[in-house]
């Protein structure tokens, strides 16, 4: 596997600097006026190093953190070399996602780059009557986004076809792979042709992933623009120790500190979830929620109305942990510190998006210190600690990696208890 790796700066990308901007890919100029018209003004450092390895046919791994505009990067080639014809009522493009939610978003994306062209790109995924989608499908699709169940459901149906296929895209591979998508995804690709460009985009890129890539790619071009960081030096992060009984009432007082643009407010459960929104519902405006018990129409909805800016605080599962791309989003609170370092990544990913900047917070409960430990050795870096007045919690650290000052101890006044102290583990 050939291998490239950029550590470039997205949002310092020049679109007249020696890698050049979109007009000097030997683009279309109906795709030049879409992007226009879509406001991408410059190409992030994984459009500028995937879209001309694509436009030469080649297979290509790309790696890279979400928010850095990957649909773009498989898209815009892809689009540039659909037939022109409308008479083909098979699909020449899939891409497969883990989500629901993702197979929308790509699909919006996917609509708006294909300005000017006759390219019908249709979602599939579960939730929503099969029966709609099937007849969209005998209708005519050229570029189908959808989850891989919902794409074999339609191949075992037999109202699917792969043999037109010129073009396979794994989107947010590494993530299909983790909630067992696998088996799934070799069934579908076994049946696609073999004679096809393949392009797998992954945050990261673990042995499965590689395997997958020998297996199913044609010597694949390794593009690798992720950041030496994990968590890109855009987003301030912090945490705060306190007591479970008390993280509602603190998570109302740093909404009003903090008076955040967009914020997401990440739940471990479905119930806790349902719960803290009922109660922010009571202290504040424009508040939903989303987890994976709600219809698929609900879901939909609630996501609509947050990117259009009309949700400010949503409270969610890990249902949308990864993939989902709202720019506005200013701040990120794990109100539950998630069980895998991996998970946290991809929660405080949600901000800081596009080189914006963004802040995240986290609620750590006196018996949850090894977890959060576990996070700062994942990242390679600290989370500041914050404190916010009545909410002082003594929290002794031990062995952190540097040397930082302890921060003065809360007047006994403030506690409403005894003193505890507790002990980071490493």
């Amino acid at each position: 596997m050939k291998k490239r790796t950029s550590q470039s700066d997205e949002s310092s990308a020049d679109p007249k600097s020696e890698s050049g901007g979109f007009d000097s890919m030997g683009l279309s100029e109906v795709m030049l006026a879409a992007l226009q018209k879509a406001e991408y003004s410059q190409p992030t450092a994984i459009q500028a190093a995937l879209i001309p390895l694509a436009l030469n046919k080649l297979d290509v791994l790309g790696q890279a953190q979400t928010g850095t505009g990957k649909t773009a990067a498989f898209a815009i080639p892809i689009l540039e070399q659909l037939s022109s014809s409308s008479s083909k009522s098979t699909p020449e493009a899939l891409c497969l996602v883990p989500t629901r939610e993702l197979a929308v978003q790509v699909r919006d994306e996917i609509a708006r780059l294909s300005d000017g062209q006759s390219a019908k790109t249709l979602a599939v995924y579960g939730g929503k009557p099969i029966r709609q989608q099937i007849e969209k499908i005998q209708r005519g699709v050229k570029f189908l986004v959808g989850t891989p169940g919902r794409v074999l459901d339609l191949l075992g149906r037999r109202v699917l076809r792969l043999d037109q296929l010129r073009f396979v895209v794994l989107d947010e591979a590494d993530r299909m792979l983790d909630i067992g998508f696998r088996p799934d995804i070799e069934r579908i690709l076994k049946q696609c042709p073999k004679e096809r460009q393949t392009l797998l985009l992954s945050a990261t890129v673990p042995p499965s992933i590689e395997r997958l890539s020998q297996r199913y790619m044609n010597d694949p071009e390794n593009v690798d623009v992720s950041p030496d960081s994990l968590t890109v030096e855009t987003i301030d992060q912090y945490y705060f120790t306190v007591e479970p009984t008390r993280k509602s009432d603190l998570l109302v007082k740093l909404l009003e500190r903090e008076q955040p643009k967009q914020t997401i407010v990440f739940c471990r459960t479905k119930r806790g979830t349902d719960r803290l929104w009922h109660r922010l519902s009571k202290k504040f405006k424009s508040v939903q929620c989303i987890h994976g018990d709600m219809a698929q129409g609900a879901r939909d909805r609630v996501m609509r109305s947050f990117r259009d800016g009309q949700v400010w605080l949503l409270v969610a599962t890990d249902v949308v942990g990864r993939g989902i791309d709202v720019t506005g989003i200013s701040h990120i609170i794990n109100f539950d510190i998630p069980h895998f370092s991996d998970d946290y990544v991809h929660r405080v990913g949600r901000t800081g998006r596009m080189g914006k900047e963004g802040t995240a917070f986290t609620f750590v409960t006196p018996e949850e210190g090894s977890q959060l430990t576990r996070i700062e050795q994942r990242i390679n870096r600290l989370l500041k600690r914050d404190e916010l007045q009545g909410f002082e919690a003594e929290f002794t650290e031990s062995k952190r990696g540097v040397d930082e000052p302890e921060p003065p101890p809360p007047p006994a006044a403030a506690m409403k208890r005894p003193k505890r102290r507790h002990r980071r583990a490493l």
